[in-house]
């Protein structure tokens, strides 16, 4: 078993019209064995910036503190916002300096462009090999079953209310399929004016 499915858990994002979700399943588990139920892998960056991490969980709690570290002394110095975008190559050029003892990571980014509000969306790999579709991206465990649920049901221009529904629907029916992901998921829908969180009720089993 790779270390990078230890604890299992997946995360997917995606680009609507003017919104952006990003969305995860709740499962921390140790192989086979479910630890808790309630582990969220989906932190604020800032109000329209959100990152998911997947991987080993001890390293998911490194990199989110020492990423807002940074990120916090950036804004500090510039006096503005971090853009998704700066954050992005950010996180790259950490994840790279680590490359030769990798944080067991695979993050996935979405959020507003600040002012024109454009989607954005990116993932990597664990040292840091960046990727910026114009549809969807996932990570963890059940990558296959997301990239057949996502090419399926994913359509350009999605309101927030439908991409809501299809990143969900998307989700639930690619952990269905997976042993070490699951066990509920938790959704955000980043709007430019506000953001939603929704909870999801999965199987238990």
């Amino acid at each position: 078993m790779s270390i990078l499915a230890y604890n299992g858990g997946c995360v997917v994002a995606m680009k609507g019209k003017n919104c952006v979700a990003i969305a995860t399943d709740l499962r921390f588990g140790v192989q086979a064995q479910t630890i808790d139920t309630d582990f969220e892998k989906v932190f604020q960056i800032n109000p329209h910036m959100y990152l998911g991490l997947v991987g080993l969980q001890t390293d998911i709690l490194t990199v989110h503190e020492k990423l807002m570290f940074r990120k916090n002394l950036y804004e500090v110095r510039e006096n503005r916002v971090m853009e998704p975008k700066v954050f992005s190559a950010m996180l790259s050029s950490f994840l790279y300096e680590r490359r030769f003892g990798p944080y067991f990571v695979e993050p996935v980014i979405a959020g507003l462009t600040p002012k024109t509000f454009e989607p954005y969306i990116c993932t990597m790999d664990l040292i840091g090999c960046d990727d910026t579709p114009d549809d969807f991206c996932v990570a963890g465990t059940c990558t296959e079953q997301l990239f057949g649920m996502c090419e399926t049901l994913w359509k350009p221009d999605l309101s927030p209310d439908d991409l809501f529904e299809t990143i969900s629907q998307a989700m639930l029916n690619a952990f269905d399929r997976d042993a070490i992901s699951g066990w509920g998921a938790t959704v955000y829908i980043i709007e430019k004016d506000k953001v939603t969180k929704k909870s999801l009720k999965t199987r238990q089993d």
